[in-house]
């Protein structure tokens, strides 16, 4: 028996019967040889962060563009804060955690430049609406390896696809995930907001403080209690009925006063048209783009989503740099 074959074995013997077991997945869209020593949900897991969509997370924007100061969140320490709060919901709750972690890891991998004002930009550019968890399947199964893609499992690409707070997912793993997802991005985008002097711990909604907590730990740690508490024994993530409706009252307060705050979103209408501006430069002239997408398009691709594909990828310091030596001409941007 493998080392593989054994990790097989302890999840029947571990794992709640709502977990994905890994030598029951759906599989890969091309089969592969068997690993000895990983399941197929490790190899995923490992495959997303040896990946160059996962390391140029770095630098794409979460809510603030280009902050100034060395704490505020990126979308790649966003998706490692899924990541640790997923896992531990998925520990305690006897689900899959190298299926969950692989789906935390890989969220976001699509997400544009400048955070949801690019995906907003690109739809409103192409005329098709864009979604990164549509684009972080996409990422895995085309873009990635120079157009081979990743090739990972069914269950982690529909996670993928299935992260936003009104998908349903087809597995409990990529469920935790898409709550994960939430109680990361409420609880530390409130941290960076009142980083960035835009929020206090005062302004926050009383009636949602005195159920969750009065600082960003306690919050986390009452929500990620209550989750497992709830979840127990069943094949979808709950919460109780206070503690899930003052995590949604904070969420709507947080679209409130943070992510339509005129201050931390001022930038956002420039970054758009940046997006905008490169998305017709692009389509325009195609073969300005690299050699890879260009081939792309020479294999049948939509040339308005191989556009799409190409600047989505972009981190927001490339963009910009890509804006500089398009429409900016080169005596000025030494000025």
């Amino acid at each position: 028996m493998t080392i593989r074959e054994q990790f097989e074995q302890e999840e029947h013997e571990r794992l709640s019967t709502y977990a994905a077991f890994s030598d029951r997945s759906r599989g890969r869209e091309r089969p592969e040889e068997e690993s000895d020593i990983r399941t197929v949900y490790q190899r995923d897991r490992d495959r997303i962060i040896h990946c160059k969509s996962f390391r140029r997370l770095k630098h794409k924007t979460q809510v603030f563009l280009s902050p100034y100061g060395d704490h505020y969140r990126t979308r790649l320490t966003h998706t490692l804060e899924v990541a640790q709060i997923a896992r531990t919901i998925a520990k305690a709750v006897r689900a899959n955690e190298d299926l969950t972690e692989a789906i935390a890891l890989g969220h976001d991998l699509g997400h544009t430049p400048f955070g949801h004002a690019g995906e907003r930009a690109l739809t409103r550019a192409s005329g098709h609406i864009f979604l990164h968890s549509e684009q972080s399947a996409r990422v895995v199964e085309r873009l990635e390896k120079d157009g081979r893609g990743l090739n990972l499992t069914w269950e982690v690409r529909d996670g993928f696809r299935n992260h936003r707070t009104s998908a349903k997912p087809a597995t409990l793993e990529g469920d935790i995930v898409r709550v994960s997802d939430k109680i990361a991005y409420i609880n530390h985008d409130i941290d960076d907001g009142i980083r960035a002097g835009l929020l206090s711990e005062d302004s926050l909604p009383p009636e949602c403080t005195e159920v969750l907590g009065h600082s960003t730990r306690d919050r986390i740690n009452t929500i990620i209690l209550d989750t497992v508490e709830a979840t127990q024994n069943r094949p979808r993530v709950a919460m109780s009925e206070p503690v899930e409706k003052a995590l949604l009252s904070l969420r709507g307060f947080m679209f409130e006063e943070l992510y339509r705050n005129p201050v931390a979103k001022g930038e956002e209408g420039k970054a758009e048209e940046i997006v905008a501006m490169l998305y017709r430069y692009y389509l325009e002239r195609p073969e300005c783009m690299p050699a890879e997408f260009l081939r792309m398009i020479d294999e049948g691709e939509p040339k308005e989503t191989v556009v799409c594909d190409y600047i989505a990828g972009m981190t927001d310091n490339y963009a910009v740099l890509k804006f500089q030596e398009i429409f900016i001409p080169h005596s000025w941007q030494r000025i």
